[in-house]
């Protein structure tokens, strides 16, 4: 009794001390009563301290069972269909459906009627789900290539990530596309081996081809138990228990102890998860080398601390099809992925010349949320936002930082795919959904009292374009509704106007990208367009450095034009950032500094419509060295005129090149059509930079110019029997060969002449 009455004493003490943190004096411990009276003061005297530690706690616990994830791999590895069973497990949906939507339903992710008909996921979903008093925000992301613009934007604002890979198809094109998007956006990621239940699965073939072709320093933290038909359940290697999934959805999960004969695997394997694991995290490597024995608990707060580090890239397995592996899948990312508040997020301080900012991520601090995401519905549009700092409530005014915009937040939800529900407000780490803001994807929202912005996402340029127009002339306005929602929503497809045809050009990622968005166009606006023969992107370039000395001279009554411009044209070195610059280095002033911004705009100007063929020229560098004006007839006009005449005159000694955009293509084909299929590659000038055997079939890497790449679906299906598959993602543009120049320089002389 007297020891307990001492240490509240001392606890009381402690209390009091901290009251008065000033009082320096040495003070003899106060009796209870005392303590408790100065206690009372102090609470009474301050609510907002005390509202302040009582909230903390609160946000705190709440902020640390959050986790941000999103699911991303290779077209048809599964993503879709692990999202299908979290939902049902997690009790968002009660009723599993398959992604193609044989049953008349389809998958709750996949909920535009295009996803269900062609079966691939075309539009990132975003929901949010509860497992084990844990709120997970999951965004399903595309596997297809010519929709990785749903993937980039998905992964800006995710704390983690799940890399689903096909135990067959293993480590495949779009496998190693996500992978460098998720190096580039710093998300920590866990790796999970789908498809154990298929024939010709072997899940530590995938592993070792994480560890070639991703660069992953990886490990399973769990083994299977039995392959193919007789896949049966899982291994734990950090609990040492076995998991079998019964039930008719694979909803009971029985923990049992591992099989006698897998004892001997199970210890090799733990070994060597502990030693990569060892090899990144300091605290696991001492217990290692000293020999001690690793507890479970220990281990598992090794791989958390490598992971969030991204360090290291726990690799869970099973069939999400067969309905086993997906219950432990959803622990791990509660045990290994990072929360909101352990996850770095930097803004630019617009006031502060953008200075990097790293934000608290915390609810008490401003306001920041991230655009990441329109979509145009019933209501109006539906803008998704990430919130990093701060809270956002329902009625609050917010300012768009990119447009300086005061806007009202007048309903504030959580989205479940295509179905909204309404909250009251949301804090730093989640993701919701708000009607009704006039933004454009990527801007930053604030409370007004900062200036920040959160730094842009990547946007790949578009590689194919189509001419469009409605077939009926007075569904012109609906058309150009779509096409300005569109353009809006995705930041990939592009709109322009053809000045020589006056055609509408719309530009995109792929065929597959632009056929989509003509489809979307009749169902959702009710528009028949036709559409013309895809036109590749093609740029021009120069190979050599050459001088220019244009004098802009014209008198024809009244005041007249002069200037002149001197300088010289070059290539930027291979691998420059920039595609276009300018540099004055005039000495004196010949020209007055007023002008030179308009001498840049000629330059820039001209360079949009390349000589050969009217492309863009990109990778050129124009210095500026001398010029000459007059007092009275020099202006912008004249100098911004002399520049665009200068770069004409200069262009043809540059010798100019065109150049054309390359796909990276991968195809797998049974071995007994390798031979026709290299040939066709060979035909279309592709060129062979891998070729890897998978079972029966051959996996050909090729590099080969889009130009010769329309309608390949139709040839490869003709000559494989319709086994054969492919998928291609741009690489880079490339000078063509001489003959194909003349060819297409001769093709757009007439388009000239007209």
């Amino acid at each position: 009794m007297a020891r307990s009455r001492s240490s509240t004493t001392r606890l009381l003490y402690t209390l009091r001390s901290s009251i008065y943190p000033s009082s320096t004096s040495p003070i003899a411990p106060p009796s209870p009563i005392t303590a408790l009276l100065h206690l009372h003061r102090h609470y009474s005297a301050a609510p907002s301290l005390r509202a302040k530690d009582d909230k903390e706690p609160w946000w705190k616990e709440s902020m640390d069972k959050v986790r941000n994830i999103g699911i991303s791999a290779h077209i048809d590895s599964g993503k879709t269909t692990l999202t299908e069973r979290v939902l049902f497990y997690t009790g968002r949906i009660h009723e599993i459906h398959e992604v193609r939507g044989k049953d008349g339903v389809g998958a709750k992710m996949d909920s535009m009627e295009l996803e269900r008909e062609k079966g691939i996921t075309i539009q990132s979903a975003a929901t949010y789900c509860t497992w084990k008093d844990y709120q997970i925000n999951i965004i399903d992301t595309p596997g297809h290539v010519d929709f990785t613009i749903e993937v980039e934007r998905a992964l800006r604002v995710l704390d983690g990530a799940i890399l689903v890979l096909c135990s067959v198809g293993g480590v495949q094109s779009q496998s190693i596309t996500v992978d460098r998007q998720m190096r580039r956006y710093e998300v920590p990621r866990v790796a999970f081996i789908n498809k154990l239940d298929r024939m010709g699965a072997d899940p530590w073939r995938v592993l070792n081809q994480a560890r070639k072709k991703l660069r992953h320093h990886s490990a399973a933290v769990q083994i299977p138990i039995g392959l193919e038909e007789d896949f049966q359940g899982l291994v734990d290697l950090v609990q040492l228990k076995a998991y079998f999934f019964h039930g008719s959805s694979g909803e009971k999960v029985v923990t049992e102890e591992i099989p006698a004969d897998m004892q001997a695997m199970v210890s090799e394997k733990r070994r060597e998860l502990i030693e990569a694991v060892s090899d990144v995290d300091d605290q696991l490597a001492e217990l290692f080398l000293s020999d001690e024995p690793i507890s479970s608990a220990d281990l598992e707060a090794a791989i958390r601390r490598a992971t969030i580090a991204r360090k290291f890239i726990p690799v869970f397995m099973g069939s999400a099809f067969k309905n086993k592996g997906v219950q432990p899948l959803l622990d791990g990312v509660l045990c290994y992925l990072p929360c909101p508040l352990e996850v770095d997020n930097f803004a630019l301080d617009q006031s502060k010349k953008e200075e990097k900012v790293k934000l608290s991520g915390t609810p008490s601090g401003h306001m920041v949320a991230l655009a990441f995401k329109l979509e145009e519905r019933q209501f109006g549009q539906l803008t998704y936002l990430r919130v990093y700092e701060g809270v956002l409530r329902k009625g609050d005014f917010i300012t768009n930082i990119n447009t300086g915009k005061k806007i009202k937040v007048s309903k504030l939800g959580r989205m479940h795919s295509d179905s909204m529900e309404d909250i009251q407000e949301a804090h730093a780490g989640q993701i919701v959904a708000v009607f009704g803001l006039d933004c454009a994807s990527g801007d930053t929202f604030t409370d007004g009292s900062v200036k920040y912005t959160m730094t842009s996402m990547n946007v790949p340029e578009p590689v194919v374009s189509l001419a469009v127009s409605p077939v009926s002339k007075d569904s012109g306005k609906q058309f150009s509704k779509a096409l300005n929602r569109f353009q809006r929503e995705d930041p990939t497809f592009r709109v322009g106007l053809d000045p020589e045809s006056g055609q509408t050009i719309i530009s995109g990622m792929g065929e597959l990208h632009l056929e989509v968005y003509v489809e979307r166009i009749k169902r959702e606006y009710k528009v028949d367009a036709t559409v013309g023969k895809p036109r590749v992107n093609f740029r021009e370039t120069i190979t050599q450095r050459a001088e220019f000395d244009y004098l802009h001279k014209k008198q024809s009554g009244g005041q007249g034009q002069y200037g002149r411009v001197c300088g010289y044209m070059e290539p930027l070195p291979a691998g420059s950032e920039t595609k276009f610059e300018f540099e004055n280095m005039m000495i004196g002033q010949a020209i007055p500094s007023s002008f030179i911004p308009h001498i840049e705009k000629g330059f820039r100007e001209a360079a949009n419509l390349g000589s050969l063929i009217g492309f863009p020229v990109e990778n050129i560098r124009v210095v500026l060295t001398d010029g000459a004006s007059h007092a009275v007839d020099s202006s912008e006009l004249a100098f911004r005129l002399a520049s665009i005449y200068a770069f004409r005159q200069c262009y043809a000694k540059c010798k100019p090149v065109i150049l054309e955009p390359v796909m990276l293509v991968e195809l797998k084909v049974p071995t007994e059509f390798q031979g026709t299929v290299a040939g066709d590659l060979n035909r279309r000038k592709g060129i062979i930079v891998g070729n890897d055997q998978e079972g029966d079939d051959s996996v050909i890497n090729a590099l080969v110019p889009l130009n010769n790449m329309f309608g390949y679906s139709t040839s490869l299906r003709s000559m494989t029997q319709g086994k054969g598959e492919f998928t291609m993602e741009y690489k880079e543009h490339s000078p063509v060969s001489s003959d194909v120049q003349t060819q297409l320089i001769n093709a757009h002389k007439p388009k000239t002449a007209e």
